[in-house]
């Protein structure tokens, strides 16, 4: 159950924030908008992290590697995502490789969350 509330609070907050931080960004143009994306996302795979680890969802020790693979969960998403801007689907479905990164961070520092 806790790898699911991982999953979910990863992508929540990754999404979210990224939205927000697009929303931001575009009074700065294109390139804000894609850069506020790219910033807010990242800001939400910390604070996600920040809040498994309060939650209990993961270990203190394993904070580095959820980071590290929601992170690159996300830089994953983000391409995806910029790449298929044409549908909103893609965009949305895109951002579950967070949680995916958070979980197989988790697993590879032995995090025994269930």
């Amino acid at each position: 159950m806790k790898r699911l509330w991982l999953f979910l609070l990863m992508c929540g907050a990754a999404g979210f924030l990224a939205v927000v931080g697009s929303i931001l960004g575009n009074a700065f143009g294109k390139t804000g908008l894609m850069a506020g994306a790219l910033v807010g996302g990242l800001a939400g795979v910390a604070v996600a992290t920040a809040i498994a680890a309060w939650r209990r969802l993961i270990s203190p020790a394993a904070r580095g590697r959820v980071f590290a693979g929601g992170a690159i969960g996300f830089a994953l998403a983000a391409l995806i995502a910029g790449n298929n801007l044409w549908t909103p689907i893609i965009p949305v479905l895109s951002t579950s490789l967070v949680g995916i990164g958070a979980i197989v961070g988790a697993r590879l520092a032995k995090d025994p969350i269930r």
